[in-house]
Parts: structure tokens; sequence; C-alpha cells
């Protein structure tokens, strides 16, 4: 389990964004057919469009939300704006995809300014269909923790982020 986790806690999501948790879902995420893995560097440029979430095994019986957050707004050194919500998916069918869920804040373009940027994809198990009901106001000062404590979703069962920073006009091409 420690095997698991250690990207999330080297990386800072697990206590930044999230506690402890025990992974017991797959998900997999992917920009443009790029498979993200846990602290792998995308250029702002190539995550402009939503990624396919995917969630194989389960049953269509189980449903799952998504949540993508940044927790370094504006800036790693001083993110008094943690955590930017950049979209949230609910009701997620089991063994297959984010499409299929219901978009409860629209994908929202990573730009980051300053730093290195961690982009965080959490996923929680819902206890039944529709039971997100309280949603956000805000993009900005999102807390994952209390989304999840609010909507009785319980610890993530899978989680994976990326990093990026701000493009130079060079990297661009």
């Amino acid at each position: 389990m420690e095997r698991v986790l250690r990207p999330f806690i080297l990386g800072g999501v697990i206590g930044d964004v999230v506690d402890v948790f025990s992974p017991t879902v797959e998900m997999t995420v992917t920009y443009s057919d790029r498979l993200v893995f846990n602290g792998q560097e995308f250029y702002p440029s190539l995550v402009i469009n939503r990624p396919r979430i995917q969630i194989p095994g389960g049953d269509f019986r189980t449903f799952y939300t998504l949540v993508m957050t940044d927790p370094d707004v504006p800036n790693p050194s001083d993110p008094y704006l943690r955590e930017h919500l950049h979209w949230i998916v609910t009701d997620i069918p089991g063994t297959t995809d984010a499409t299929y869920g219901r978009e409860v804040m629209s994908y929202e373009i990573p730009k980051p300014y300053i730093g290195i940027h961690r982009f965080v994809f959490v996923l929680f198990k819902q206890k039944s269909r529709q039971c997100v009901i309280t949603t956000p106001v805000s993009r900005d000062q999102f807390n994952t923790r209390e989304f999840a404590e609010a909507n009785d979703l319980g610890l993530p069962v899978a989680a994976v982020y990326f990093n990026a920073q701000r493009e130079t006009a060079a990297r661009r091409r």
C-alpha cells in the first residue's frame, strides 16, 4: 500500500488535497492518447480539451464522482486560493467513462501562470445515484475534503495527478 501512496505523499496531494486513502478502483486519465501518470509533466497546450476518464471494472449499479483541482493557485509558493476547481462530474456508472456522468462544473483549461502546478483528479464512490446535492458556488478556494464530506462521499477510491507550468512561446510549437 505504501508503494501505491508514495507518489501522493511525495507530491503533497495527500495533505494538501486529500487524506490518506486506500485506492480500490482503477481509473485512467488520458489526454490526446497520452496516459497520465502521477507527477508526469504536461504542457498546457496538451490539456486544452477534456481528458478521457475511464473506470473499468465494477458494475453499472455503482456510481462515481470525479473532482479535478489545482491546489497551487495562484503560486505554489503562496497558494492562498487553494484549491482551484477545474471540473466535477457525478453519477459516472462503473465500467464506463466520465462522458456517461453528469457534469456539475464544466471543464476549465489548466492555465498555470507562476511555477509548477499540480492538477489532481480524485475519484469518489457514491453511496447511491444522484447523491451529490451540494455544489460549489465558486471555483476558487474549493476544498475537496469539505465537498466530499458535504455530499457523504467518504474517502477517495482513486486519484492521479500531473504537473504543468506556463509554456514559453518557443515550447508551443
